[in-house]
């Protein structure tokens, strides 16, 4: 069998016990060839072609023997395999821009070799949440996306001059490809958009351009979150962008917050939303929690802090408290470190033999504009805690962990990081309960 059609196959990398795969003898390491005389690009075929009730399932062994399995099922039943590339079934598609903003093209050489990758794939938009350019989209994909109905996607906008956003994305096509949002609109596809801030380029009264072209495809595109570009240290040769200040927070806020008001009494949503770290940035009170219509951004860092706050707040009045005597740390980054012990604050209100000390870690890796907790690395959290006080246990936020692995982002391993400062870790989830429980330990109610 010729390798060039080998290729199209693709490898089982798991099955589920009890499942329909199992009883017939496929096996991890078989290939899937094809399901009803169709050959499978990737996991949305999959998933279409296994709803039928009756298959004809094509399995290549190890040995070079071919199955062809008949079999009978309910509608919707999956067969139970699993496959390598994160479930996609496919290799990940790069992006193609040079954005002025990219944050992959800020990092320092020598990290492992998957934090240097570009993805601008429309499927892991709908598998994974991420955002795309719409630049990467070739006609057959757009179709693809179309037929299968892949919803929500979010999109990657910055700008909707067209000239600007082929200077941003340095992609001659980046400013027609916008008009592919035509086409989701008309096939009843949900959008979210994303707009990442560079001052100088996308702001002021480019930003009011963006966001008033957006609102046209209102109900359709949900919401737009804009973010604050994020500036490391490793910038050289790259185009000159400086970071915004307090001032510069405090006019984005009222800018969107006026939008706001106005697209809320035309459409009924707010539609764009400020991410938390302007608020921060401009010392400004969070919004209530009404007022980010069930957090469709939140991914996004839109009402994280609202979140957390109001669920920790929220538990917290549901217990009764007690005299625990419990001693920990928590250490987060600069934007997150106000929160958190605020939040401490209102723990010690309820147990209050309680203490936590907060440690603000200063990212030195990256520089020192970089202030998510997310982007922290082992060495900075190590350097600066390695003398401190940490108490019973040490609490860090799970967003600087690899998702599926207890790896940080310079690849040092949590167990090593426990070791070397001689402290149990607990790392918490950004759920109100999880926080507390985190902090003073198990509550039984």
């Amino acid at each position: 069998m010729k390798k060039e059609k080998k290729d199209k196959y693709h490898k089982i990398a798991g099955i589920v016990s009890g499942s329909i795969a199992e009883e017939l003898g496929i096996e991890v390491g078989d290939m899937l060839v094809s399901i009803n005389g169709k050959e499978l690009l990737d996991v949305f075929d999959y998933n279409y072609l296994i709803n039928d009730e009756e298959l004809t399932v094509i399995v290549l062994k190890p040995s070079g023997e071919e199955w062809e399995l008949e079999i009978e099922k309910e509608y919707n039943e999956d067969l139970g395999i699993t496959f390598d590339e994160g479930g996609l079934m496919d290799n990940y598609r790069s992006c193609h821009n040079k954005c002025v903003f990219c944050f992959i093209d800020q990092m320092p050489k020598g990290m492992r070799e998957t934090l240097y990758f570009k993805d601008d794939d429309a499927r892991l938009s709908f598998l994974q949440g991420n955002y795309i350019t719409l630049t990467n989209l070739s006609e057959k994909d757009m179709e693809r996306i179309i037929f299968y109905k892949l919803s929500p996607i979010n999109i990657s906008v910055h700008t909707t001059n067209p000239e600007l956003r082929c200077k941003m994305l340095h992609n001659r096509f980046a400013g027609e490809s916008l008009s592919k949002l035509d086409r989701f609109k008309e096939a009843g596809l949900s959008l979210n958009g994303q707009i990442v801030l560079c001052k100088g380029y996308n702001d002021k009264a480019e930003l009011d351009r963006t966001i008033s072209d957006l609102s046209k495809y209102i109900p359709n595109m949900k919401s737009v979150s804009v973010v604050p570009v994020g500036l490391t240290k490793f910038r050289d040769g790259l185009a000159p962008l400086v970071p915004f200040t307090k001032e510069d927070a405090n006019e984005l806020i009222d800018q969107v917050e006026n939008w706001q008001e106005k697209l809320l009494k035309q459409y009924g949503t707010r539609f764009i939303f400020a991410s938390d770290e302007w608020y921060i940035k401009a010392g400004r009170e969070m919004p209530p929690k009404e007022n980010y219509e069930q957090y469709p951004q939140i991914e996004n860092g839109v009402g994280m802090v609202r979140s957390l706050e109001d669920e920790v707040m929220e538990y917290l009045d549901t217990l009764k408290g007690d005299d625990r005597e419990v001693h920990v740390s928590a250490a987060t980054g600069v934007l997150a470190a106000p929160m958190v012990q605020r939040l401490v604050n209102q723990i010690k209100r309820v147990f209050p033999n309680f203490t936590c000390e907060v440690y603000t870690i200063i990212n030195h890796f990256f520089g020192e504009q970089i202030t998510v907790a997310g982007l922290l690395t082992g060495t900075d959290i190590l350097d600066q805690l390695k003398d401190k006080e940490l108490g019973q246990w040490l609490i860090l936020p799970s967003a600087l962990l690899k998702s599926d692995e207890n790896i940080l982002l310079d690849d040092m391993k949590l167990e090593d990081l426990e070791k070397s400062l001689q402290t149990p870790i607990r790392i918490v989830k950004s759920e109100g309960k999880c926080f507390v429980e985190s902090m003073v330990g198990e509550i039984t109610i």
